[in-house]
């Protein structure tokens, strides 16, 4: 009879966590919590007494290092330095899902693939209709963006409700919608260059893709990141597409495959198990280390990162974002001209009308014409449910409004639009969904 390892050796060794998508939709779910009161909270102080001290606390200048190499407000630090992390672990998510996810495979892709496209063309078209000139052009790229953590958020709270694969495909659509606000933010939001610090970059990243190939210690991967992110931020380009390039770039491939560890592992388990019987408990917490080291080495740096950041981003970087960019000031005087204002309109039709118009004549088109399948399960209540939740665009809409204008006035004006339509897609999309999905439970 074989001697059972004890408890808290089982709870450190054997007890392995979740799935990586019950992980991601739980930890999304939760920090959605943490972000919406974070968003009252700068609201709440921003129309307060004290709103003098809101606004000059993320003007605060803050220095890195004794030279003015990287020096910024506290505000630039979040949106420069706190979000590179947030698209960092957007860049992971994106390469996990298309190299053994739901977009690995052309059938399983077709479908979220092309409804993101017409949720990201029609709010685009929809607001340009509305601002072809003038100052609010620029502004064409913020009824793009979903956000993922409140829209699976959305959908935790109705619970079974809900199949699998509509959480999948919200998943997926989301992911690729995210790809489509890196682009824009890369190739329409960007300054002015500087070639130097552009070469930099360059090579640093150079250097990266050799470390990922050569399975280097996470940590040398890490301070070479932190440099590349440095270069990027001094050459001009946003340096949050830094943090989506080093998701990309980071290894997959774990250190052992899981037959390398069993290999590895049988003889040091069967010594484990001889030092539990002889109560040689220094010797076996020095196996099981060893034996933890190997389970470890089945993780690449990849997992690995995006399992140690991503709790983070959703309970620190988001909710410290949302803190800083949400409070926008909502007095009369200033809500007036914000709802009369085409920027607001093109950005609230964007993602109320445009986002679910464009998710679900995308993917009918792409049914209808045999492009893409449906998965089981996957209704057209279900697909228009996720239409009307992805135009909660809240955490990249802000952000991209934020680059649209320098005027502060007319980012206030389409934070408002934001913070509106988040409101109303989100509301929307959950009671259309407990009351359609109900309805079609009950005729099955």
């Amino acid at each position: 009879m074989e001697t059972p390892l004890p408890v808290a050796s089982q709870n450190r060794f054997l007890a392995r966590p979740r799935s990586m998508l019950e992980r991601f939709v739980h930890t999304e779910t939760s920090g959605s919590v943490l972000l919406f009161a974070a968003t009252v909270a700068a609201l709440i102080w921003a129309n307060s007494p004290w709103s003098a001290s809101y606004f000059a606390l993320w003007k605060l200048p803050l220095q890195l290092g004794r030279r003015p190499l990287l020096s910024m407000d506290l505000h630039h630090w979040i949106d420069d330095g706190l979000m590179a992390l947030f698209f960092l672990v957007v860049g992971l998510e994106i390469k996990r899902e298309v190299v053994k996810g739901e977009l690995s495979s052309f059938r399983q892709a077709a479908l979220p693939i092309v409804a993101a496209l017409g949720g990201m063309i029609l709010p685009a078209l929809l607001y340009f209709a509305l601002n072809r000139s003038g100052l609010g052009a620029r502004g064409w790229g913020i009824p793009m963006a979903t956000d993922i953590g409140f829209a699976m958020g959305v959908l935790a709270l109705l619970g079974k409700r809900i199949p699998s694969s509509l959480r999948v495909f919200m998943l997926a659509l989301a992911i690729v919608d995210d790809v489509g606000a890196i682009l824009v933010i890369a190739f329409f939001y960007t300054p002015t260059i500087s070639l130097p610090a552009l070469a930099a970059a360059g090579g640093l990243l150079a250097l990266l893709i050799a470390l990922a190939m050569r399975r280097v210690p996470i940590s040398i991967y890490v301070l070479v990141g932190f440099f590349f992110w440095a270069a990027v931020l001094r050459s001009g380009v946003h340096a949050t597409i830094a943090g989506v390039i080093l998701g990309l770039v980071a290894p997959i491939r774990p250190k052992f495959r899981p037959e390398e560890l069993v290999e590895s592992a049988e003889p040091l388990m069967r010594n484990f198990r001889a030092q539990i019987l002889s109560k040689e408990k220094l010797s076996a917490e020095a196996t099981l280390t060893v034996l933890d080291q190997l389970l470890r080495g089945t993780d690449s740096i990849a997992e690995r990162l995006e399992r140690t950041l991503h709790p983070w981003v959703c309970f620190l970087v988001l909710p410290l974002f949302a803190l800083a960019s949400a409070g926008v000031p909502l007095s009369t005087e200033q809500l007036k001209p914000a709802f009369s204002s085409p920027i607001a309109l093109g950005v609230f039709l964007g993602l109320v009308v445009g986002k679910v118009a464009g998710i679900t004549a995308f993917s009918f088109l792409a049914v209808k014409s045999k492009v893409a399948g449906m998965a089981d399960g996957l209704t057209w209540a279900g697909i228009t449910g996720v239409g009307i939740l992805a135009g909660v665009g809240f955490t990249v809409a802000l952000f991209i409004s934020g680059l649209s204008f320098a005027d502060e006035a007319l980012v206030a004006t389409a934070k408002v639009a934001v913070l509106a339509a988040s409101l109303a897609a989100g509301t929307i999309g959950y009671f259309y969904l407990r009351f359609s999905l109900r309805s079609n439970s009950e005729r099955t």
